[in-house]
């Protein structure tokens, strides 16, 4: 069989909590561990963020990880050595560490979601810098926001596109040979693929061969207003 799909569901996240706020983490991460969740090509981390007001994380330091995070509702605080920003509904940030950078992470006026994804930079070292976007997502089908356009990622051969999706709209999924689909709100019919998906559930599809489906309908349909954060990798 050339493709592959595991369905990582939402209940079976590891979980985080502490007073004013929680992470659901869909892999492994700090003291929990599961050799099968480790990583996806260079995606090593997916961390969901609910924050109280005026919760969040202290400054804390990173180096020579890629961090993009996506904010779903709320605003999210930044701050590093370079100053203050604040992050809204559907804004995007990228962070390319290099050799360190120190940062605090903080909900503002109200609670804040905001989905924090890891990987592994293409090279180590370097001087950190952090971009952000407001992408525009009325494009057909997912909408490429960091990597192959977008925001830039250095991280060699992976985009991040994400999708909104109507009830009743059909996505047809990307053929590159590894791709991760993350279900941030809403929720996806039965198909081909699995049962249906809710928020926080996952998909992640291997190909022998990219662009062969393997006599499988590799799409899937909405069931409700859905956004999806869709990951490709090249391998």
């Amino acid at each position: 069989m050339s493709v592959t799909v595991i369905i990582r569901r939402a209940l079976d996240r590891f979980s985080t909590r502490d007073s004013g706020r929680q992470a659901l983490h869909s892999f492994s991460f700090g003291s929990s561990y599961d050799p099968a969740r480790v990583s996806f090509g260079p995606l090593f981390a997916l961390n969901d963020h609910l924050l109280g007001h005026g919760r969040g994380y202290d400054a804390h330091e990173h180096s020579d990880v890629v961090l993009v995070t996506w904010v779903v509702f709320g605003e999210l605080v930044h701050t590093d050595e370079t100053g203050t920003s604040t992050l809204g509904p559907g804004e995007l940030a990228v962070t390319r560490t290099g050799s360190g950078t120190t940062h605090s992470e903080f909900a503002g006026d109200s609670a804040t979601r905001f989905v924090q994804m890891w990987l592994r930079p293409g090279d180590t070292g370097g001087d950190p810098v952090r971009e952000t976007s407001a992408p525009d997502l009325t494009g057909p089908g997912p909408v490429p926001v960091a990597g192959r356009s977008g925001l830039t990622l250095d991280v060699p051969g992976a985009t991040l596109s994400i999708a909104e999706l109507a009830a009743g709209d059909t996505l047809l999924l990307p053929g590159e040979p590894l791709v991760h689909v993350f279900v941030v709100t809403g929720a996806l019919l039965r198909s081909s693929l699995a049962e249906p998906l809710a928020a926080g559930d996952a998909f992640e599809i291997s190909r022998e061969t990219p662009g062969d489906r393997d006599g499988r309908d590799l799409a899937v349909t909405a069931a409700v207003p859905t956004q999806l954060l869709v990951w490709t990798f090249q391998e």
